[in-house]
């Protein structure tokens, strides 16, 4: 008789992983996509602080007519800062953070395929913060939120403020690529057993789709940055105009970007929506196949759509025209992805929590903005429109509300899977309502001084004969309470991390698979991989335990019985 054995795995530990002294580098040097996504979620909590602050800053200086607050040359400055930050800096990184950080739970992954690139991206984008903000030891760019050839040329700015605006944002572009190529290949490679796309979670499917919307978009941007930088110090003629370049190229690959980030905001705005409706409704999203179909589309359509925002430039009609049409289309499915989170709550017995309220903000501050930009879409009105402080409006609407009332809507949501505590419920709604009223002070007066009295957007002073004094002292007032709105909900999230109420693992009783771990979730991410056989997957992990339960119980009853 063989006595041989079968080899089983063994796990040998000579010992545990030392730790670093401070517990800071620990944070900073993990690979781990849950800190990753931790990085950019706190970096672009102070940056919307300070792009909040630059805002406040252009609104003082536009308070009252001719004001003297601000030189031409320092509102520049700020007004350069202020886009870059908004976009590069808040915008970008807490969406990809939130993606980074919720995606792989949903899909039941244990980790990400290739955790080093994220940690790359991240600190690629913590160095483009760095170059942008040391700019202030030197030169800022006075080149204004996208800085346009001739005018961002040596001959016009001849100091290293642009250079400086330029690698900034390069890196953090350059970072996003990265991040997007791990975020991709996880949600391709590693979902768990049963995962397949018709049962992924609305958010994991968003952060699929817009990990390659900007793995399409970031390069296209990275080419903009190159050549402007080769024109600027090493006599290229990219962009010059009468050497065999021209300035309208630039345009053309910036607002390629522009265009697709602005709709990675309407993907991931739409996306936490939809959890958040059906969790706190009871609901089963509404045509869920219809708001994943949406979600391509207006990656797809509304990136197509760029040349919207060119209108003014001397392109062909037959572009103009295939701009506005693209335009018009993009209604279909950001219409479809409205109706059905609308539906979505249909018949529910709705919870109205925090996460609820920023959400419904959300929905009602994109509706204003995009109804104002498909307005601008036609090519006669947008003539008149687009260089308007009509469009700052449009554009301020649709932003805030996806990244800011969408943000703080998802923030709320998954704040206690992330720190393992709740958020404060009333200062949640007390910054929601101060937050929203901010913003339709600042930014309806606006739409009206630019429709009804032509002002131009982006100037440094307006004069007293143009008839916009008190739209813009209106417009200044809503500023202030935003910012005093956004300082609220930031106090809220950092006082929650040690002083908010301990939340449990499933304080909503969601049904994706993010609940289904701790909370906080280990490195690991799942002690047990879960077997997937339905788009809700925790309400069939829920039955099957109470079936069990139930099962157990009755068993025990009738082995108490005595036998007859």
């Amino acid at each position: 008789m063989s006595t041989a054995q079968e080899p089983r795995p063994e796990i040998a530990v000579d010992g545990f992983p030392k730790r670093n002294r401070w517990a800071w580098m620990d944070f900073v040097s993990s690979a781990d996509h849950k800190t990753v996504a931790k990085v950019l979620m706190v970096g672009s909590g102070g940056f919307l602080f300070l792009a909040a602050l630059e805002l406040l800053l252009m609104r003082l200086q536009l308070a009252i007519p001719e004001n003297t607050f601000m030189e031409p040359y320092t509102f520049n400055r700020v007004l350069s800062l202020y886009g870059a930050t908004s976009i590069f800096f808040f915008v970008l990184p807490l969406i990809m953070g939130l993606f980074l950080y919720i995606a792989p739970l949903q899909v039941g992954a244990r980790g990400t395929a290739l955790p080093r690139l994220s940690q790359m991206g991240t600190m690629l984008w913590a160095a483009g913060a760095v170059v942008l903000y040391s700019g202030f030891l030197w030169t800022p760019s006075e080149a204004g939120v996208n800085p346009l050839p001739p005018l961002s040329e040596l001959a016009f700015l001849s100091n290293n403020g642009v250079d400086a605006w330029i690698t900034a944002c390069g890196f953090a572009t350059f970072g996003f690529v990265l991040i997007s190529i791990d975020l991709a290949t996880t949600l391709q490679v590693d979902r768990a057993p049963g995962m397949a796309w018709r049962r992924a979670p609305l958010f994991a499917w968003a952060a699929s789709v817009g990990s390659w919307l900007m793995l399409f978009i970031g390069p296209v941007l990275l080419a903009a940055f190159t050549m402007l930088m080769i024109d600027r110090n090493y006599d290229g003629t990219f962009f010059v105009d009468g050497a065999g370049g021209a300035p309208l190229l630039w345009q053309h690959l910036t607002w390629i970007f522009y265009s697709g980030a602005y709709m990675l905001v309407l993907i991931f705005a739409f996306a936490a929506i939809a959890e958040i409706f059906s969790v706190f409704s009871g609901n089963e999203i509404f045509n869920r196949a219809a708001v994943m179909s949406s979600i391509v589309a207006i990656a797809v359509i509304g990136t197509l759509a760029y040349m919207q925002n060119m209108y003014t430039a001397p392109i062909g009609i037959g572009w103009k025209y295939f701009g506005m049409l693209m335009s018009l289309a993009l209604i279909v499915p950001v219409g479809l992805a409205f109706y059905n989170l609308i539906a979505t709550l249909r018949g529910g017995a709705l919870r109205m929590r925090a996460p609820v309220l920023w959400s419904i903000g959300a929905l009602v501050m994109l509706s204003l903005g995009l109804a104002a930009e498909m307005q601008q879409s036609l090519v006669g009105a947008a003539f008149y429109l687009k260089n308007t402080t009509d469009s700052t409006a449009a554009t301020s609407f649709a932003l805030i509300g996806g990244a800011v009332f969408g943000g703080f809507a998802a923030l709320h949501y998954w704040y206690p899977k992330i720190t393992g505590r709740a958020m404060g419920e009333q200062l949640g709604r007390i910054s929601f309502v101060v937050t929203a009223a901010g913003t339709l002070l600042a930014f309806v007066p606006l739409a009206l001084a630019g429709w009804e009295e032509d002002q131009v957007v982006d100037a440094y002073k307006f004069f007293n004969h143009t008839g916009v004094n008190f739209y813009n002292l209106l417009s200044s007032i809503g500023v202030l309470i935003l910012f005093v709105g956004i300082t609220l909900i930031l106090i809220n999230a950092v006082a929650s991390v040690k002083g908010g109420a301990r939340a449990g693992h499933d304080p909503w009783g969601g049904d994706t698979l993010e609940w289904f771990t701790v909370s906080p979730p280990p490195v690991h991410n799942f002690d047990v991989q879960p077997d997937v056989r339905s788009a809700r997957p925790l309400r069939d992990i829920r039955a099957a335990i109470a079936a069990r339960t139930h099962e157990a119980e009755q068993r025990a009853v009738r082995e108490s019985q005595p036998v007859a």
